[in-house]
């Protein structure tokens, strides 16, 4: 969509309210950006001030890339006393500023997520549900922290009937002000695991800043949460505290709001039957996974919420697709000897992520005597016990009946140390090695599932395969009953 397709986000008479700035010219905003790279013609470009770096010195880039406004808190040069612009005190404020402004004035009904893990693909699978139904706005990509979340709702449309977030965090005390900003109407936790340990002092301390997503809503509000999880008590006195009467719960436990009756897994798709408050639905997930499955309810749940109907949200999941580093599958050719398949979940892993891939991948269908092979780099932040932790993937990756593990990082050393030496494929410092070990070795018919933390940097083994070629037909489709 171009700028003159997209409708009017922004003027500058409602930017200056907004903000308390001061417009020059009498400009109109189609959206919001604080990266230059990433601009679309008709933007409002701000420039942000980090400890690495000040937006400020990409601004004739932004105006080349055809922003229709800057909003600045420095002087901008001579050449540009009459470009279009808002100028602020700070523009991390006046983001802020923007942000609120924006939720006063949506009439959408808001559904902020977070979690230990799923909040981004959860998020997903809420927005495309929800669009089925009305005008829906989502936080893009996982702009989850203290700039993307005021920079997503900046970017709310004022008619938009629904707008979903996700708020994430490192360290306590991150979400709550983030909640404050968007003031979910619904909130759901997906789940409370042993993630970011190197900044909490127990998992139980996870739960409490998880809970901080409360702090932005009114007693109205509806919380979704794991019924499943060992931390469903401790959130839901968290949310009574809050003031929340509302609280739903969703899993296999039997007084779940959204209770699982039964899931069919597949390796490229799921066929679930769950009862939502009373209402027994069948619907199927073209995305492999148990957590999938989970997660779907949380969806479904939310939806009902919102008094939106969950029918029509279970049959747009047939739409779902999953991102590049999240699970995505690709065939891929090996020369003139055949074909592979790649799972690409290198953007982020932690314990329970990654025992989640190892099940996906255990239960792939490898073709022509192929294999199925872990590829995996270090799961980072996870505090004194991280050795361990991934040390026990062992067990989880011999019960899968994985064939062979490349592993890199030296907390992945201690895996390779725990694998029985038959299962061992490789290990390499780092990922960049690990590409190149892995390389040679594959087979056509192999499987294999790529995963680690960020900071380890497995999008690097995934674009060395990547490079091989795509195959030129089109991946299985799975189909189920129900």
């Amino acid at each position: 969509m171009s700028a003159t397709d997209r409708p009017v986000l922004w003027t500058a008479a409602d930017a200056t309210a907004a903000t308390y700035g001061r417009a020059v010219g009498d400009w109109q905003a189609t959206g919001v950006s604080i990266d230059s790279r990433s601009l679309e013609p008709g933007d409002l470009f701000i420039p942000l001030v980090g400890p690495n770096h000040d937006g400020h010195a990409f601004i004739e880039d932004a105006l080349t890339r055809g922003a229709a406004a800057v909003m600045a808190h420095r002087p901008m040069p001579l050449t540009h006393a009459e470009t279009p612009m808002l100028a602020v005190a700070d523009t991390t404020e006046a983001l802020n500023r923007l942000a609120s402004y924006a939720r006063l004035r949506a009439k959408a009904r808001v559904v902020a997520i977070t979690g230990s893990v799923g909040k981004t693909g959860t998020k997903e699978a809420l927005a495309l549900a929800l669009a089925a139904q009305g005008k829906t706005h989502a936080t893009a990509g996982n702009l989850n922290n203290h700039w993307g979340v005021p920079l997503s709702l900046a970017r709310l449309p004022p008619d938009a009937a629904f707008g979903v977030f996700e708020l994430g965090m490192n360290h306590a005390g991150e979400i709550d002000p983030l909640s404050r900003q968007v003031k979910p109407d619904v909130a759901i936790i997906t789940t409370v695991e042993a993630v970011h340990l190197e900044n909490f002092s127990s998992v139980a301390a996870i739960a409490d800043a998880k809970a901080e997503i409360f702090a932005g809503m009114s007693a109205k509000g509806v919380a979704v949460l794991n019924r499943d999880n060992p931390y469903f008590a401790s959130l839901v006195a968290h949310g009574r505290t809050q003031g929340l009467s509302r609280i739903w719960s969703f899993g296999e436990h039997p007084e779940a709001d959204a209770r699982l009756l039964e899931a069919s897994l597949h390796d490229t798709c799921s066929a679930v039957a769950a009862s939502v408050r009373g209402e027994t639905i069948q619907y199927s997930l073209p995305v492999p996974g148990r957590h999938w499955v989970m997660n779907s309810l949380a969806v479904l749940l939310a939806t009902k919420a919102l008094a939106a109907d969950i029918t029509a949200a279970a049959q747009a999941f047939s739409r779902l697709d999953v991102m590049q580093g999240r699970g995505k599958r690709s065939r891929l050719r090996l020369g003139n000897r055949g074909t592979f398949t790649l799972i690409d979940e290198s953007y982020n892993a932690n314990p329970v992520s990654m025992i989640a891939a190892i099940e996906v991948l255990g239960r792939s269908e490898v073709r022509d005597g192929g294999r199925r092979i872990a590829v995996l780099g270090d799961m980072l932040e996870l505090g004194p016990m991280a050795e361990e932790m991934h040390a026990r993937l062992a067990e989880p990756l011999l019960g899968a009946a994985i064939d062979k593990v490349f592993a890199c990082g030296p907390l992945m050393a201690a895996l390779s140390a725990a694998l029985p030496a038959d299962r061992r494929g490789g290990y390499a410092a780092d990922s960049n090695g690990l590409a190149a070990l892995i390389k040679p070795v594959i087979r056509p018919g192999d499987v294999l599932m790529v995963k680690g933390s960020l900071g380890s940097r497995m999008a690097r083994v995934v674009d060395v395969l990547r490079k091989l070629g795509p195959d030129g037909n089109e991946a299985p489709v799975c189909a189920v009953n129900g």
